[in-house]
């Protein structure tokens, strides 16, 4: 049984929750529904995939490849390894790209039994999102622990992260430049090659991926985590400062001090990336990003700010303030971004 038409709706109107290798080439405006035979599935980070052998209007069978979210947001929403198999009947609601060729990012799909396999908490995968499950959140009386978006209380763009800094960003002429060259579906694009992107892409990414907080107070350091391509940063809490502007490092070099119950972080020293907030604008060596994170009066959130500034690609500060739930039933989970499935999306 197929969902009714006011549920296709929904699930068409709804903000989409996650940020994809990229949705430039494809219709994310609009929802093509067909019917056909599994024929691959592929349970890989960055992203699941599976094909899917459909006769055409002209009779011929074309196998089309479905791109989803990664095995961990896949997981949240009730998916497993087993959730298909080849030779399942499934109808797709999916994103077509606009080359026609037969590639889609999946909405949903159903099985013949009924079934409904999501692929956003937007629409009913009979999963409850943990993100909005704030009835009765636990409390805590540090910022140690594991937290997660409050999602209900953040604007979310169509294009989850693509979107957010497509509509934050304020562009230098040589950011805007870059953005405009920067072919997305192509081995230009960092994620081609299991690069991750670096803060403040754990903040937004906090939407979907939870981060982990952890103190180590015998060598002052602070660990800060997620599971978005496994990355970790080291707060250097003893009051060094940062090193020479020439030592670069993929996640930068994070500093932090206490100012009243604030932790504040300073990131600085971060290497060259193509496409850190996944729109083709690049940054550089003057990339700077300070956060604060503060401990909320009754002890079940945090509130965290950041503020970004690189002043040779931004021709002003982005800020962004966001409230994230202790979440210790969470885990961390490995992402291990396999080489071959991130170049999927590339064209040939």
């Amino acid at each position: 049984m197929k969902p009714s038409l006011m549920a296709v709706i929904v699930a068409v109107l709804a903000p989409a929750a996650m940020a994809h290798h990229s949705d430039a080439g494809v219709d994310m405006g609009t929802v093509v529904e067909f019917d056909g035979t599994v024929t691959s599935y592929h349970w890989r980070n960055p992203h699941v995939y599976f094909s899917v052998l459909r006769t055409e209007a002209d009779g011929q069978a074309r196998e089309w490849e479905l791109q989803m979210p990664s095995t961990n947001t896949m997981t949240r929403m009730g998916w497993s390894r087993e959730s298909l198999v080849e030779g399942d009947e499934v109808t797709v609601y999916t994103h077509v790209a606009l080359d026609g060729r037969p590639y889609g990012i999946l909405e949903y799909a159903t099985k013949a039994d009924g079934t409904v396999l999501a692929t956003s908490f937007d629409y009913g995968s009979g999963t409850i999102d943990p993100v909005f499950d704030t009835g009765a959140n636990p409390a805590t009386d540090s910022i140690e622990g594991i937290w997660i978006a409050d999602r209900s209380k953040l604007t979310l763009y169509p294009g989850g992260f693509d979107g957010f800094f497509r509509a934050q960003l304020a562009l230098t002429e040589a950011g805007a430049e870059a953005q405009a060259s920067f072919d997305e579906l192509s081995a230009e694009n960092p994620e081609s090659t299991c690069i991750g992107r670096p803060t403040p892409a754990m903040i937004v990414s906090t939407t979907i991926f939870p981060i982990q907080i952890a103190f180590n107070e015998a060598s002052e350091t602070i660990m800060i985590r997620t599971e978005l391509y496994d990355e970790e940063r080291t707060v250097y809490m003893d009051g060094r400062g940062h090193p020479n502007p020439s030592e670069r490092f993929v996640t930068g070099h994070s500093i932090g001090y206490w100012e009243s119950d604030t932790l504040i972080v300073d990131t600085a020293n971060f290497i060259d990336h193509r496409s850190p907030y996944q729109i083709g604008v690049p940054s550089g060596g003057q990339k700077h990003v300070v956060e604060r994170y503060r401990l909320g009066e009754d002890g079940t959130r945090i509130v965290v700010d950041f503020t970004l500034e690189d002043p040779e690609y931004l021709s002003e500060p982005l800020t962004h303030s966001r409230e994230l739930i202790y979440s210790p039933e969470l885990e961390i989970n490995e992402f291990n971004c396999d080489p071959e499935t991130t170049r999927r999306f590339i064209i040939p």
